[in-house]
């Protein structure tokens, strides 16, 4: 650890437009895997893994479940015919699901972004997704290119259509609102409807930058109708994606999503402007992750590195 500067690390912001140009990169090839061969899958995965999976088989008569809860759901329910599992490091609970659902027969594919994954020999198809190297827990070029390959028709194009918002949009908006990020102590994210679930990925992201150093909570126009505004909090900031907020909150931040947003936009715009506000509090984060490293790789029994490279 005493090798590990934690100012080499980078901010989610610049992660964020790392990956995005790795996407638009002529060399950069997406694998397509054909989750359709199921009728009607277990899709597995932990943290945002799972919220990964629930964006790119929403439309689909999935199952989904956690590290948790895959085994009892395997069991209980009818008519799963074959699991899909996420895992960017194809480690950690990875080997342990996949050789659980071989030992039950079904057909299993595996996404993750190691070429060399540990749970390579108890799957059926491994599907490589690309990445590029970032610190442990941000995944963002992992998940990100994940919805990429399943969900967008042309990632490259879709990759520079979110750069070139991000530059010409989002960048002004924050440098001329007037007020900074790093001022606030509690954030309210305001999501579209379609977006209900990156709810999960955005809530995850503050809890694994920040911990309880910053409140957050992370809800869609309709839901915040309801009782999640009663307690006001001091220096509390409300972010709206995508909608300018004239009801919520006193302090007030409008960040347009891109025309035609996609999951990979919502997920970029949200994650880069999370990445601006990590860049303006203290590096609670980076002083943070080597230690935990070695606590993780001891909890799981393989070794993690502060920074995650996968090739």
């Amino acid at each position: 650890m005493s090798a590990f500067d934690p100012k080499s690390l980078i901010d989610l912001d610049v992660c964020v437009m790392n990956a995005l140009e790795l996407f638009m990169d002529p060399a950069t090839e997406f694998p397509k895997p054909n989750l359709h061969q199921f009728k009607r899958p277990l899709v597995v995965g932990s943290g945002n893994a799972i919220a990964t999976g629930k964006i790119i088989a929403d439309s689909m008569d999935a199952v989904f479940a956690d590290e948790g809860s895959y085994q009892g759901k395997l069991h209980a329910l009818r008519g799963i015919d074959g699991v899909v599992l996420l895992s960017a490091s194809g480690g950690k609970h990875a080997p342990e699901i996949a050789r659980h659902v071989k030992g039950k027969n079904r057909r299993i594919l595996l996404f993750t972004c190691n070429p060399s994954p540990l749970a390579k020999d108890d799957v059926d198809e491994v599907h490589v997704f690309p990445s590029r190297p970032e610190p442990y827990t941000y995944n963002t070029s992992t998940y990100m290119g994940m919805m990429m390959a399943c969900m967008i028709p042309d990632p490259k194009a879709e990759a520079k259509k979110i750069v070139d918002h991000i530059r010409r949009v989002v960048d002004p908006t924050l440098k001329n609102w007037g007020k900074r990020l790093g001022d606030f102590d509690a954030f309210y994210l305001l999501v579209p409807e379609e977006f209900e679930l990156i709810r999960i990925m955005f809530a995850t992201k503050f809890v694994e930058l920040f911990a309880r150093r910053i409140a957050r909570d992370v809800f869609t126009w309709e839901q915040s109708k309801h009782a999640t505004t009663v307690v006001e909090t001091p220096k509390e900031l409300f972010i709206a994606f995508g909608r300018e907020n004239t009801a919520f909150g006193r302090d007030r931040l409008n960040v347009p999503l891109p025309a035609d947003c996609t999951f990979p936009g919502i997920m970029s715009v949200g994650y880069y402007v999370i990445g601006k506000l990590q860049a303006q509090k203290p590096a609670w984060f980076k002083e943070s992750i080597a230690a935990f490293a070695e606590r993780a790789s001891k909890a799981f029994g393989q070794k993690i590195e502060p920074i995650v490279k996968f090739r």
